[in-house]
């Protein structure tokens, strides 16, 4: 048995409860459909913070030599219970035999109670019927990273400076805590520190830094023209990239 922490979408929004449902059952099919793709928010990442409501939206595109027909609600789902259901998916013709079925659902972390173990890979499981009458369910049709938003500051001293002269930058790093609608500290985590000219469109990477238990960051560099310091996160499965505004220092 699944335990799972969903009731019913209302509106397009999740109830959330502590539910217990029969396991759902094994992939299974008729004839030729096939899914070919499976997008999530167009790049797999969705990040939710602790003050407003995300819009999830699933692509599936599917494939039948009698042409698709329509699909059931997505569900998705992933660690500690996590789970949600979209709307009914509208189906639009790529062509004679293809379809992609789109559908989406909203996630408010005030009221839909995530925990923060439910943070990491989810998954899409996805039922499509054929115009023939042919069918499929997939579990785990697709993959998404579903992540904690992330937070990060610099600030680049002191200004102005003189050529040749050391730049301390101190920063913070924090992720939204689901369970408190609060961010705090990302501890022990590797940033990089960028800087980019004053005249110059890109950032290049100077050098990385680990930030410390509560995720506070602080490094040195030598100045030598106008530009601007920043740090950047990576990101990873459980919490989102991010990039701090940059920090302008004059070099005299």
């Amino acid at each position: 048995m699944r335990i799972r922490a969903s009731v019913a979408v209302v509106g397009g929004a999740l109830a959330l409860s502590a539910l217990a449902v029969p396991a759902a059952q094994a992939d299974g099919s008729q004839g030729d459909t096939k899914i070919t793709k499976v997008v999530v928010d167009g790049d797999g990442k969705v990040s939710i913070g602790t003050s407003a409501a995300v819009t999830v939206k699933v692509s599936v595109t599917a494939t039948d030599n009698s042409g698709i027909k329509g699909a059931d609600e997505f569900d998705l789902y992933g660690p500690d219970n996590g789970y949600a259901t979209t709307g009914k998916p509208t189906c639009t013709k790529v062509n004679a035999t293809t379809s992609t079925c789109t559908a989406s659902v909203k996630i408010d972390p005030r009221t839909d109670y995530l925990t923060n173990k439910s943070a990491g890979t989810w998954y899409v499981d996805a039922w499509i019927d054929a115009n023939d009458g042919d069918y499929l369910w997939k579990e785990k049709a697709g993959s998404f990273s579903f992540q904690r938003t992330s937070k990060l500051t610099a600030n680049a001293a002191p200004e102005p400076v003189k050529k040749g002269r050391t730049i301390t930058v101190t920063g913070a790093l924090s992720r939204a805590n689901w369970e408190t609608l609060k961010f705090g500290g990302y501890g022990s985590q590797s940033v990089q520190l960028q800087f980019r000219k004053k005249s110059a469109s890109a950032y290049t990477t100077l050098k990385t830094v680990k930030a410390d238990s509560k995720g506070n960051l602080k490094t040195t560099t030598t100045a030598s023209v106008d530009g601007y310091y920043r740090f950047s996160f990576a990101g990873n499965s459980s919490a989102s990239a991010v990039s701090a505004a940059g920090d302008l220092v004059d070099v005299q």
